[in-house]
């Protein structure tokens, strides 16, 4: 079992991936667009090679307009080389990487059009895995689709749709329970007569259940039944409703306690977990550092130093609780030292905390500082004190200044992403 997060990496430099509209998509925009997020995947494919991170979902993003007739680019012959490179690296860390097509991918629709976009669509995600020289264990998840009042029919044009596709295709697409039409003994149904191995998605379980009312690892052990082999090992998909959002919005961060309720009960289960949550990369963290390493006070060292200015931005009780906590090194800590950030994630704004961090941050930065520098700095400090500025505002020239002295234990700091 290994966990893993979906296409961005929260607080690490240089992993930021660039778009451009439609207008503005020339060969020469792309080229760039595409050499950048080639580079931002390099990047974040080596972070979570550094953190044991093995299950990465690659952005749809990667390659602008990849499907759409405006992109021109030979993208497959021009960056084979870049692509061979990252895929060594992908294959060497052990990383089962997948991508997952937006909701404008319909396979099922009665529009001949939208099912002939959504298959070039299909064609250029598997291109790109492909590209990578990755095996077929490294999956495309889809969506069944829409209803268009009459699901029987829908139904069957998905699976005359999917009998259509390519056997390249076909060798990685999975299909996933949606939180609107199509629940998990839907989709399983669809997979008997497809033969594609089926995701579980818990939250879209939640919203959308079937009129059986099995427990979700029962659903789990079901879909284990779709995946075969050369599938590799089964995967589904985990998220927390945000508490106050938009029911089927997912939470800012995975919050230990359900997640390690949850966990257990598939203790018998051989699964590869995807994480999808705001905060990405950090919730992969703190769950394979609880879970699998139940991390010692030692090696959370590293951890601390990226969230306490944040925490400090948050709550000094909180900040004196975790240094308290993490003096016995030898001692394993990680749910307690976790469910603190948690604490602090959900506090509301403090503008006495917020003041205290931003000021020791500059205190790093005060010493070689310029005039101008300073002066912007107590403005806009200024500011934030009188309610006419705002805290973000404070951080971002923090983060410019700190980057301009190449100070990076406060760039990879989370104060300045969180």
């Amino acid at each position: 079992m290994v966990i893993g997060y979906a296409c961005l990496t929260i607080g690490v430099p240089n992993t930021s991936l660039s778009r451009c509209i439609l207008k503005n998509a020339t060969e020469d925009r792309i080229r760039s667009i595409t050499l950048a997020n080639l580079s931002a995947l390099e990047v974040m494919i080596d972070y979570n090679t550094r953190n044991m991170i093995k299950l990465f979902r690659i952005s749809s993003d990667i390659i602008p307009f990849g499907s759409h007739p405006m992109n021109q680019v030979n993208w497959r012959v021009d960056y084979q080389d870049i692509l061979g490179q990252l895929g060594q690296k992908i294959v060497k860390a052990g990383i089962r990487v997948s991508m997952h097509p937006g909701q404008y991918t319909v396979l099922n629709s009665f529009d001949s059009r939208i099912v002939l976009r959504a298959i070039e669509d299909l064609e250029f995600h598997d291109h790109f895995l492909t590209s990578l020289g990755v095996d077929n264990t490294c999956k495309l998840v889809l969506h069944i689709g829409g209803v268009y009042g009459d699901k029987k029919t829908a139904i069957r044009t998905f699976i005359n749709n999917y009998n259509q596709l390519s056997e390249s295709i076909k060798q990685r697409l999975i299909i996933e329970n949606d939180d609107k039409n199509y629940n998990i003994q839907e989709v399983l149904q669809i997979s008997e007569l497809t033969g594609a191995p089926v995701v579980f998605d818990n939250l879209h379980h939640r919203l959308n259940p079937p009129t059986l009312l099995l427990p979700d690892s029962e659903w789990i052990k079901r879909c284990n039944a779709t995946w075969t082999n050369k599938d590799g090992r089964q995967k589904i998909h985990y998220s927390q409703q945000r508490e106050g959002g938009v029911i089927g919005s997912h939470s800012d961060t995975i919050f230990l306690t359900p997640f390690i309720e949850y966990y257990n009960e598939l203790s018998n289960n051989d699964v590869d977990i995807m994480l999808e949550v705001k905060d990405k990369n950090l919730s992969a963290v703190k769950c394979i550092n609880t879970i699998f390493h139940n991390a010692t006070a030692k090696e959370l060292e590293v951890e601390w130093a990226r969230y306490q200015y944040f925490v400090l931005s948050r709550s000094a009780k909180l900040y004196q609780e975790i240094h308290e906590l993490l003096k016995d090194k030898n001692s394993s800590v990680a749910k307690e030292f976790y469910e603190r950030i948690e604490s602090a994630l959900v506090l509301p704004e403090d503008q006495g905390a917020q003041i205290n961090a931003a000021q020791q941050v500059w205190g790093y930065i005060s010493k070689d500082s310029t005039k101008a520098e300073k002066n912007r700095f107590e403005k806009l400090m200024e500011a934030y004190i009188q309610g006419t500025g705002e805290i973000q505002t404070v951080r971002k020239h923090l983060l410019k200044c700190a980057e301009g002295r190449k100070l990076e234990y406060l760039v990879n700091s989370l104060y300045f992403y969180l």
